[in-house]
């Protein structure tokens, strides 16, 4: 999969917009392309299959995870580390501790466990407790550790990053920020508090500020200014007030969105955007048309970034 790493330019003013139309709809098509291929490929397959042996974890856990290793991003059991990836947590490394359900057959009525159930005033008996569904009756302390206090056999990895030389065009991305009303700030390494991301857009904006976006500074330029794009996507896009910005759905669409929109302002700048294919088949699925559907705001947020970039 490779995308063109040549600049795009829309010089003639008249016909600057139909231009910019016809081509974005055309590098959209390539995308939903690229995206088909990257779901089908081993690679991919691949992965997907080591993604589907880690637990999703709950809000309250996924708290605990960050308070005690901000930085984690894959998080299993000593013994799954071993079984199911052949690694092994490093000796001395500190567990990560969350909560874990205990499953048992529960009273219908009060929800205790036929022992707690004897012990309570409740006079439910319609039924034995051999007869009683199970569920959750409490939670006990488990623990966890990081893919990074673990080491063995690799992990598959997605190269999602953009690539390729771009010389000063990263700075150039940095300065249309204003034009965007959008405040951008690289924040270094060793004080990056996101985890995995990065970059990250604050879609709250204050009355009368700019919407915030952060990028973890890194030595790649070309994967900087990929992630900036996406971000800026997601202050023209993704800041206004939605009851449905916690429904996983709803987030992916977002995802789809402002990594449709890097795509191409990273095309136009001369990036090669192949990674985005990646990225996409993994929040996507088998949903390739997400982008045609939203094709009007892709194109629209896009044209907002490149018309900044082009004056």
């Amino acid at each position: 999969m490779e995308s063109t790493t040549q600049p795009t330019t829309f010089d003639e003013k008249a016909t600057r917009k139909d231009a910019m139309a016809q081509t974005i709809e055309t590098w959209c098509e390539e995308l939903v392309s690229l995206v088909a291929d990257a779901q089908a490929s081993e690679h991919f397959q691949a992965w997907l299959d080591v993604q589907s042996r880690f637990h999703d974890y709950s809000y309250r856990n996924t708290l605990l995870i960050h308070a005690q290793c901000p930085g984690a991003t894959r998080v299993a059991g000593y013994r799954t580390w071993q079984n199911e990836f052949d690694r092994q947590v490093n000796k001395g490394e500190e567990a990560i501790w969350i909560w874990a359900p205990i499953i048992a057959r529960r009273c219908p009525e009060c929800q205790n466990s036929p022992s707690y159930h004897e012990n309570t005033d409740c006079t439910y008996s319609e039924t034995s407790p051999d007869e009683w569904a199970k569920g959750v009756v409490s939670f006990r302390p488990v623990s966890i550790f990081d893919v990074s206090q673990t080491e063995g056999e690799s992990l598959p990895e997605l190269d999602t990053d953009a690539s390729g030389s771009i010389e000063d065009r990263f700075e150039e991305l940095c300065r249309v920020s204003d034009s965007l009303n959008v405040s951008v700030r690289l924040v270094d390494a060793t004080a990056w508090e996101y985890g995995n991301a990065r970059g990250v857009c604050h879609t709250e904006k204050p009355a009368g500020e700019t919407i915030s976006v952060e990028i973890k500074n890194r030595e790649d330029t070309a994967a900087m200014a990929g992630t900036l794009i996406h971000e800026y996507a997601h202050a023209l896009l993704h800041t206004e007030s939605d009851d449905t910005a916690d429904i996983p759905e709803a987030r992916a669409k977002r995802e789809v969105e402002a990594e449709a929109v890097a795509y191409i302002v990273g095309r136009y700048v001369g990036l090669d955007m192949s990674g985005s294919a990646f990225y996409l088949a993994a929040w996507q699925d088998e949903d390739t048309d997400t982008i045609s559907a939203r094709l009007w705001r892709i194109t629209d947020a896009s044209s907002s970034i490149i018309s900044a970039i082009a004056d």
